[in-house]
């Protein structure tokens, strides 16, 4: 796709990089698209993605390493200095696939939130950036990223082992949305994302036959208690300008509709968009638990388990990309941030991130359906989409390195 004639970009050097790169996607799109669907048709889970990623070895130019059990990194450039590393994740969902695409998966498995389509377009990136060669301005380092879907996570044993080594200047990622525009790309500096933590929650109490409550005391009273005042007290104890969001998924407790037992469960997660908001939020859990329990004549006890942090969008990256994106046909969506969480987020601790998110509304047949679906199709339009992003990305993190490189003494 050529880019816009816009007179401030023609003589950029930016933008005749980005040319390079489009003319080479373009060229090695009907071979991604071909291994969207083999992808797509062979989905699997998180910590087993073996032959989703020989499939994908298989496509590169150049020969990659298995990282993080079934991960694969691949360098295309010339060493020497940092390189810009892009993500895509491996791993399917545990849904049974209800698209009726002639290449659906037919298991218990299914790719339900565009992780195909991210592994096809990074393909077909990393081949046109090999053909640059030494043109590159940094080398791209194509992570093919394992276990997204669910702990433990790929992206932190990656940060704790082969991406520390490699110490990119930054780590970029595209990934679809249906809730936004088809050509639009939200991409917003800071937080876009939310952190998100588990919890686990224990209310003992003592056992009684229904018939008699008083010689008892009832953790399913009590839990419900906790619950309803989890929820309320928030609002006293967040900020209200502040996305924040705790979920109780999960509620057990009984065998006998007679019987008070002895204990009952909760589990649940906790979202936060800003580092103390996400202390505060753990913090009021053990709170309450501990007190509401204690009012009923209950134990209350806690287990929290920490997930991904919020994902912080590189503000400098952010505003490189947004002047590149109508060079490959796209437009920036209105801001959009969530309260969605993913663990791209931990690559925040050894580099600048950058996520995209790449819109799928009103794309020639798509049929709207939100992410996690199991009749969500993503169009094979979005392989393109999605490599050209990919592609402005990497074009502005090696921008931004370079520039901060100059400016360093």
């Amino acid at each position: 796709m050529p880019r816009s004639t816009d007179a401030g970009n023609t003589a950029d050097a930016d933008g005749g990089l980005l040319d390079a790169l489009l003319d080479g996607i373009e060229r090695e799109l009907p071979r991604a698209v071909e291994l969207r669907h083999r992808l797509h048709a062979e989905p699997e889970l998180a910590h087993a993605e073996e032959r989703t990623a020989a499939s994908v070895a298989a496509e590169l130019p150049v020969a990659s390493r298995t990282v993080a059990g079934t991960g694969r990194l691949a360098l295309v450039g010339i060493g020497g200095i940092a390189p810009v590393a892009v993500r895509a994740e491996l791993d399917g969902l545990a849904l049974r696939e209800r698209t009726g695409a002639a290449f659906a998966a037919t298991g218990e498995a299914m790719h339900a939130c565009g992780h195909d389509v991210h592994m096809a377009a990074l393909v077909a990136f990393t081949r046109a950036a090999h053909e640059l060669g030494e043109a590159l301005p940094a080398p791209l380092l194509a992570v093919f990223q394992p276990s997204e879907e669910a702990y433990p996570s790929g992206a932190e044993q990656l940060v704790d082992g082969e991406l520390a080594v490699a110490a990119p200047a930054a780590v970029v990622a595209a990934h679809v949305h249906p809730e936004l525009p088809w050509r639009a790309v939200a991409l917003d500096p800071g937080a876009v994302n939310a952190s998100c933590d588990a919890f686990a929650i224990t209310v003992e109490g003592e056992p009684s036959h229904g018939a008699y409550p008083h010689r008892g005391r009832d953790p399913i009273l009590a839990l419900a208690q906790v619950v309803v005042t989890l929820h309320a007290v928030l609002g006293r104890r967040i900020d209200p300008l502040s996305p924040v969001s705790l979920t109780v998924g999960v509620i057990e407790g009984g065998s006998a509709e007679n019987v008070i037992p002895a204990r009952a469960y909760a589990r649940g997660a906790l979202r936060a968009h800003r580092p103390q908001d996400r202390i505060e939020l753990c913090r009021t859990v053990e709170e309450v638990v501990a007190g509401v329990a204690a009012a009923h004549g209950c134990r209350g006890t806690v287990e929290l388990t920490p997930g991904e942090p919020a994902l912080e969008n590189d503000p400098s990256i952010v505003a490189r990309a947004r002047q590149l994106l109508a060079d490959v046909g796209l437009t920036t969506a209105g801001e959009w941030r969530s309260c969605g969480s993913d663990d791209f987020a931990f690559f925040g601790a050894i580099a600048p991130v950058a996520m995209a998110f790449v819109g799928l509304d009103g794309a020639d047949g798509f049929a709207a359906r939100p992410l996690h679906h199991p009749e969500l199709l993503v169009p094979d339009a979005a392989v393109g989409a999605v490599a050209r992003v990919q592609a402005v990305l990497y074009v502005a993190a090696a921008h931004t390195a370079a520039a901060h490189a100059a400016a360093t003494p």
